[in-house]
């Protein structure tokens, strides 16, 4: 690039919008200019030429920069290097995206990021260029700071109406019908809420990541969200398809994965209520998702696939059932049968028995989940039904004592 030399500092003086400081900045560098927020959708672009790449046509079309191009990138080194620091980062084409050369730089407070500027490069950059896209990324920053205090007060107002529905305080139909039309939220169709559970209080970086993963991926719609602790809340709205509690758990199990493979957290559990048609039923689904998580914690084991309190089966009733038998005063002959049994005798039939029905009664997973050989399970079985009169060929049983298994561990 060949950039006009003057004393004058280009970026001296007020501008009205951010499209006049992308425009100012292709005048000095000669070469098209986009500014991005933190997660790459277009605040503004400069005028351009004919001479463009395909990726930036795509960009200034979705108003978003396409994910494969995001993705590449964050493959490639460049968006890491971005958030890591002020200087400006030049970028070899890719041509497999579309991308030709850039040059870019992150805008931050201090920490924060608040956007990027991107340039297409038509020749080399030299360090008085890179110095003065530096600069321009100071006068971005204070447009955009003004952008954030009306967009946090948006935000603010959002996050209260969404609390209010996850919280059942709003119960008026044509209230939440006002309310929602007032801040331009869209609660039609099926939604449910998803709560992802992390190991310690979703500081700034984290919530950074989560939303530009969120943003970047479109594999659900995001209708509202907001962070409590060290719990992020979503109101999701699943794509027109013929399975949408599945792309629902589907997106509960990504998510996991890809945000702890990308900030490397530890012990991040997700949950999804049920899908509502009713906007009245968000508080429902906050409450059945949140039941989930609490019921993958108490039983790890047994529900460790499961990410949707759908998929739960009788877990959905775990803690109703346990008060049920604490105010009856119930306790199953069965077990303690094999309990005295145990102690008596130095054997281990409870715990062979609560393998077997967990392993939904195959011999050889509960031979292999107990180390014994299947002739040995057999053996234990028969002696289990010697001594209780357990029939293991009645269904009905078998489900009781596996429940009652189950909430044996709630006593604890």
């Amino acid at each position: 690039m060949e950039m006009k030399h003057d004393s004058q500092d280009p970026f001296q003086g007020t501008f009205r919008s951010l499209e006049e400081v992308a425009d100012r900045i292709r005048e000095r560098l000669h070469c098209p200019v986009t500014i991005e927020d933190a997660n790459h959708r277009i605040l503004a672009y400069s005028t351009h030429d004919e001479d463009v790449d395909p990726a930036r046509i795509a960009t200034i079309m979705r108003r978003k920069v396409p994910e494969n191009v995001i993705k590449t990138l964050w493959k490639n080194g460049v968006i890491p290097k971005l958030f890591e620091s002020e200087e400006p980062v030049v970028i070899p084409a890719i041509e497999s995206v579309g991308l030709g050369r850039r040059v870019a730089v992150s805008v931050r407070k201090n920490n924060e990021i608040l956007g990027f500027i991107w340039a297409q490069l038509n020749g080399e950059v030299s360090e008085e260029e890179l110095e003065l896209f530096k600069k321009a990324a100071k006068v971005v920053k204070n447009q955009m700071l003004q952008m954030q205090i009306k967009q946090r007060k948006s935000e603010e107002d959002h996050r209260e109406f969404f609390w209010q529905l996850l919280t059942n305080h709003l119960k008026d139909a044509d209230a939440i019908k006002a309310q929602s039309e007032k801040y331009h939220i869209r609660l039609d169709g099926q939604l449910a809420v998803v709560v992802f559970g992390f190991d310690e209080e979703i500081h700034q970086s984290l919530e950074r990541h989560i939303h530009y993963y969120i943003e970047a991926s479109r594999q659900i719609g995001i209708v509202c969200s907001a962070i409590d602790g060290n719990q992020l809340i979503l109101l999701v709205r699943p794509h027109p398809t013929d399975a949408p509690g599945k792309e629902v758990s589907d997106f509960v199990q990504t998510f996991m994965e890809k945000i702890s493979e990308r900030v490397n957290v530890e012990a991040l559990q997700g949950a999804a209520g049920k899908l509502y048609h009713s906007p009245l039923h968000i508080h429902a689904s906050y409450k059945e998702a949140l039941h989930t998580l609490s019921v993958k914690e108490r039983f790890a084991e047994e529900v460790s696939d499961i990410n949707s309190y759908q998929d739960l089966g009788i877990f959905q009733f775990i803690d109703y059932l346990y008060e049920k038998r604490v105010r009856d005063h119930y306790t199953n002959q069965y077990i303690e049968t094999l309990r005295a049994y145990d102690k008596k005798h130095r054997s281990d039939l409870l715990r062979t028995i609560s393998v077997y029905l967990r392993s939904d009664s195959n011999v050889n997973e509960a031979s292999k989940a107990l180390h014994v050989h299947a002739n040995t399970l057999n053996y234990r079985l028969k002696r289990i039904a010697d001594l209780t009169g357990f029939n293991f060929k009645d269904p009905n049983q078998k489900v009781t004592l596996y429940i009652d298994l189950m909430m044996e561990r709630l006593k604890r």
